[in-house]
């Protein structure tokens, strides 16, 4: 029964996530706030793994979070629960697309998705950000920076920018880094 649940609510988490695994970051937070297990620390620890391993980003966070929730079986619910919805567009799509490809309407949808999938990204950008660098209950403001990870974000960012290596690089750098800094 737990199973259905969780398919459930990645099922509605994949109808609304429109513009990747990133934008299933908002659904998640309000998921977090639902239930006591999962908090946005925790979030944000799924975001870090999903990021650096292989696949989808938001299957790799829906599997983790459903592992939390049920075991095994609660991680294969969430990831099919989150990618059944777009299985089922991606079908419907195809067989009408070419009916509808010069329709100025399916255009128009089109068209108007992309700024709800920018807010989405937006949004996870946002809070991803908040996540990583600030403090909830600081008693005074430059308490509510973690200085720390500011710092490392920084000197990573201006890394990136100047020798432009493979992003593998800078990604088990950076793991490494926050694996000896203990973050």
């Amino acid at each position: 029964m737990i199973c259905l649940v969780i398919f459930a609510a990645f099922f509605k988490i994949g109808i609304y996530s429109i513009g990747g695994g990133l934008a299933t970051l908002p659904f998640l937070f309000e998921l977090a706030e639902q239930y006591s297990w999962l908090s946005p620390e925790k979030i944000g620890d799924f975001l870090a793994i999903a990021q650096s391993s292989p696949g989808a980003t938001g299957v790799n966070m829906a599997a983790q979070t459903g592992y939390l929730w049920a075991g095994p079986a609660g991680s294969v619910a969430a990831a099919m629960g989150l990618i059944t919805p777009s299985i089922i567009v991606i079908i419907i799509v195809a067989r009408m697309l070419a009916a509808f490809k010069k329709n100025k309407i399916v255009a128009a949808v089109f068209t108007g998705l992309r700024p709800a999938a920018a807010g989405l990204l937006a949004a996870a950008g946002f809070g991803v950000w908040k996540l990583a660098l600030y403090v909830r209950d600081a008693a005074a403001w430059y308490d509510s920076i973690r200085w720390r990870e500011l710092f490392i974000f920084a000197a990573f960012f201006i890394l990136v920018w100047k020798f432009k290596k493979h992003p593998i690089l800078y990604v088990a750098a950076a793991g490494a880094l926050g694996i000896a800094l203990g973050l």
